[in-house]
């Protein structure tokens, strides 16, 4: 009889866990719905518990002006995100002992600045000098168009002076990893396209990422992306792939992204000693591997940003937790947004933002300076582009979100106050704090 209890009360625990998962799920979809339906946000986000798809969801349109939506099979400019595909290929070659991580830059490309001290490390860690083309000329309108579009962009970089001496700093340049693709597609005489599918999205089965140099093709449900102009979505101009190759041209899916990356991480790719290396931070980077927090939880990937778009990859070790969130129109912080899913997803206390423009003159009632006799710390509160700011003695503003009737929150710092004539109350987890207007 003890065991039959035993089996009945762990049978319950389960399904009460089950359940649980499944209300936070469907909270997720409820914020998504929201932002999109307030013009705040349009994408996709998948989430993979194991190997096994929890979460998959499309919101808004992939092109807008013909009232198409988006669904999971729609496909989206992933931006830097390109740069831990490129890396894992370039850790294979170093794998198959095609190059090595000491190998000079001079070995391929002599002309550049200091390419007998850069080494194929370097590069990937970001650490070379080497200028980013996309800030030294950012309209590049001089190679727009032009059939030799890569080989014209490489002529830029190889001719830049460098910005500091290899290896002394990390400094993100998207001509290193614009090398790199190069490199793929000498040591291997094949273009990096090939490689791409060859080395990654075949082994893996990744049937919606790829490298084209075309212009969108709709028909493949590749998404246009948008900003919001007050009254609607306005498409934004795409720009050539070849002009972002291998440091940021790729297109791909959120369910995709959290394949690859979770694949990464179980030695799918790479071998042991490549991965170990690639997320050995270096200044807070790696081999295009990024560390993302979430309190006391530690995620690797990265993020991405092109045109319209807004990527994000993490893989979370511990739980054996993938996310990927991919953006094709944002009017909210895309940051913010994940804050949202994963503190939903993790059961931390989360409040859904209110989009109510305040009256200016009420705003006024709020600023001010607060002191208080629980602590020894004073606020100022104060109005900023027409929004609410708080910063406390020595430390950094912050935004305030309107919740409701006198109560704002900042969510990153889990931070809310509740304002009245005389002051307010700062509550910050358990701990309450009163704050009397001087």
């Amino acid at each position: 009889m003890k065991k039959q209890l035993t089996i009945l009360f762990l049978f319950l625990s389960v399904v009460t866990f089950a359940q649980e998962a499944t209300a936070s799920l469907a909270r997720i979809d409820s914020l998504l719905n929201h932002l999109n339906e307030h013009d705040k946000f349009m994408g996709s986000l998948c989430i993979m518990q194991g190997d096994e798809v929890v979460f998959k969801q499309a919101y808004g349109y992939s092109e807008a002006t013909k009232g198409i939506r988006a669904n999971g099979g729609t496909k989206y400019k992933i931006g830097s995100i390109t740069k831990t595909f490129t890396a894992a290929m370039i850790m294979q070659l170093v794998d198959e002992k095609k190059i090595l991580l000491t190998t000079k830059l001079s070995k391929f490309f002599p002309k550049i600045e200091n390419a007998d001290k850069i080494t194929i490390e370097q590069l990937l860690y970001q650490r070379t000098g080497i200028r980013d083309y996309t800030t030294a000329d950012a309209t590049l309108t001089d190679v727009l168009g032009k059939p030799n579009m890569k080989e014209l962009i490489f002529k830029k970089i190889e001719n830049y002076p460098s910005t500091f001496e290899p290896n002394s700093k990390h400094e993100n340049s998207n001509s290193n990893y614009y090398v790199l693709g190069l490199i793929i597609e000498k040591a291997t005489k094949k273009s990096y396209a090939e490689n791409l599918k060859i080395r990654i999205t075949d082994k893996l089965g990744l049937k919606n990422t790829y490298y084209t140099s075309e212009k969108k093709d709709v028909t493949k449900r590749e998404s246009y992306s948008y900003t919001f102009n007050g009254e609607y979505w306005d498409q934004i101009d795409e720009r050539n792939n070849d002009l972002d190759f291998s440091s940021g041209g790729i297109i791909s899916t959120p369910e995709d992204l959290t394949q690859f990356i979770r694949a990464l991480f179980k030695g799918n790719l790479v071998s042991p000693a490549s991965f170990e290396l690639m997320k050995t931070l270096k200044e807070t980077y790696g081999m295009a591997l990024i560390r993302f927090p979430f309190g006391e939880r530690k995620f690797f990937g990265h993020n991405g940003r092109i045109e319209g778009f807004e990527a994000t990859m993490g893989y979370y070790q511990q739980d054996d937790m993938t996310i990927s969130f991919i953006s094709n129109g944002v009017n909210y912080s895309q940051n913010d947004i994940m804050l949202g899913i994963l503190s939903i997803y993790y059961k931390s206390p989360y409040r859904f933002p209110v989009f109510e423009t305040l009256n200016p003159e009420k705003i006024k009632d709020y600023v001010g300076t607060y002191a208080s006799t629980d602590i020894t710390l004073k606020v100022k509160i104060f109005e900023k582009n027409g929004e609410l700011y708080a910063q406390a003695t020595g430390q950094p503003e912050f935004p305030l979100t309107y919740a409701s009737e006198d109560l704002f929150y900042f969510q990153a710092g889990g931070i809310e106050m509740d304002f009245s004539k005389e002051g307010f109350v700062l509550k910050q987890g358990q701990k309450k704090f009163n704050f009397t207007k001087e």
